[in-house]
């Protein structure tokens, strides 16, 4: 690995004006960044506050063993679906805009694009309302002017690029690690963490959850900008570097985030754990001035974390829409997405995740089986306005993710729907004709 600070290998190119984010072009070879750097900006993303909480319901719910096998299994479907699209992105410095101009042709990418680029916004505002809503239950600050100064940072931050996101990954990361230790260490004091092997989960309100519904769960946390992982792993010198990175994030930064959520609520340190999932942030409060001040610092570095990144995915992707430049629609975005935390988007977190883990991997799906297993017949194939066979893949694993959502849960649905999309996508481009034009 590189041993360079994240911030060595960019300070050749630092100048008074902010370096080109290559909204409509790959990333040229001589502007890739080290594998320290890229890392960063992957590593710091998934370990965070409301990645512990999905982690604390699968526990809370299934049992710590049972939720802990759970977390493994989704996390190691998250490092081989995103390693797969990385490796694709550092070998050719491709955005997943770009990526996904290749599957769905370049009228029918704005569908795809479209799509992941709004979600990603959404988590923007999700953890930008999360924010002030966190706070005010810690100190009883104003949630509504608290989402507003948080989201202007969060927005100030992306606006940065890249670069500003592996500073704020090399910060967050450990930060967290450090809190997470802290929350363990006083939970220890007032509850046996021996306990934590033996807990069997409650039962929730609304019914058992199964492996397979705990699975997608999990993975729907990070399905979006896992699927645009091309956004950071571009960055990378070449393939392998790319996979690398995200090794760093899945399994890797995810399993600490979503574990610390279980063990504190297998250890019995939160109520009502099967709905709040592994929030650990009431047990740092009101123990001393100092614990307090870190745990706000840690609400706003964790969660400004996620916001950048989501919001960078999500102004990449638009400027490619709308042929602007990233950093005008990171203002006009973060505007959007503050307006949509006021509005409290933030409430309806565990139904959003449902959406996602249905929709969101059968397109991950047929990225990987026309960008990894196709790619030879893709770099090959001439230019189409639209292609059909991605949209019917797409659609495919759509349709099977939903029907074992509802009729199949002991499955997992995000599986499921990856791996029928992809197969879908794999017999429709091999049995489809070989236009001889451009369409």
């Amino acid at each position: 690995m590189d041993s360079r600070h994240p911030v060595a290998d960019d300070a050749a190119h630092a100048s008074a004006e902010l370096d080109s984010e290559y909204e409509h072009s790959p990333v040229p070879p001589e502007r890739r960044k080290s594998l320290l750097t890229v890392s960063a900006v992957w590593f710091g993303f998934p370990m965070i506050l409301t990645n512990a909480v999905p982690g604390g319901v699968v526990v809370a719910v299934l049992g710590f063993w049972r939720g802990l096998a759970a977390i493994l299994v989704a996390n190691l479907v998250m490092f081989v679906y995103v390693g797969l699209l990385s490796h694709r992105a550092g070998s050719t410095g491709e955005s997943f805009a770009l990526q996904a101009t290749k599957t769905f042709g370049r009228i029918g990418y704005v569908v795809a694009s479209g799509f992941l680029a709004t979600i990603v916004v959404g988590w923007f505002a999700f953890n930008t309302g999360a924010t002030g809503a966190t706070l005010h239950q810690a100190f009883g600050w104003h949630e509504q002017l608290v989402a507003v100064i948080a989201g202007a940072a969060f927005v100030a931050i992306t606006y940065l690029g890249i670069r500003a996101l592996s500073w704020l990954g090399a910060v967050a990361a450990p930060l967290f690690i450090v809190v997470g230790v802290i929350a363990i260490v006083l939970v220890a004091k007032d509850h046996d963490l021996g306990a934590v092997l033996d807990y069997q989960g409650v039962a929730p309100a609304g019914g058992a959850m199964t492996f397979g519904a705990a699975v997608s769960l999990i993975m729907a946390t990070f399905a979006d900008s896992g699927t645009m992982t091309a956004d950071f792993t571009r960055w990378s010198k070449d393939g392998k570097q790319a996979v690398l990175a995200t090794a760093t994030a899945f399994p890797l930064a995810s399993l600490v985030a979503q574990i610390t959520g279980g063990i504190v609520v297998a250890a019995g340190a939160i109520a009502s754990a099967a709905t709040v999932g592994g929030n650990f942030l009431p047990i740092l409060t009101g123990h001393s001035i100092f614990l307090d001040a870190l745990a706000a610092v840690f609400v706003f570095v964790n969660l400004g974390s996620v916001c950048s990144h989501c919001l960078y995915n999500g102004a990449l992707s638009w400027s490619h829409l709308t042929r602007s430049k990233m950093r005008i629609m990171t203002l006009i975005l973060g505007v959007i997405g503050t307006a949509a935390a006021l509005a409290g988007v933030w409430n309806h977190f565990l139904d959003w995740l449902v959406i996602l883990s249905v929709f969101v991997p059968p397109l991950g799906g047929v990225l990987i089986a026309d960008q990894v297993i196709l790619r030879r017949h893709v770099d090959a194939r001439p230019a189409s306005a639209v292609r059909p066979t991605a949209f019917i893949a797409w659609g495919a694993g759509a349709l099977v993710g939903g029907l074992v959502h509802w009729y199949a849960p002991q499955f997992s649905d995000a599986v499921s729907g990856l791996v029928v999309a992809l197969l879908v996508h794999v017999a429709l481009e091999r049995l489809a004709p070989r236009p001889s034009a451009a369409a």
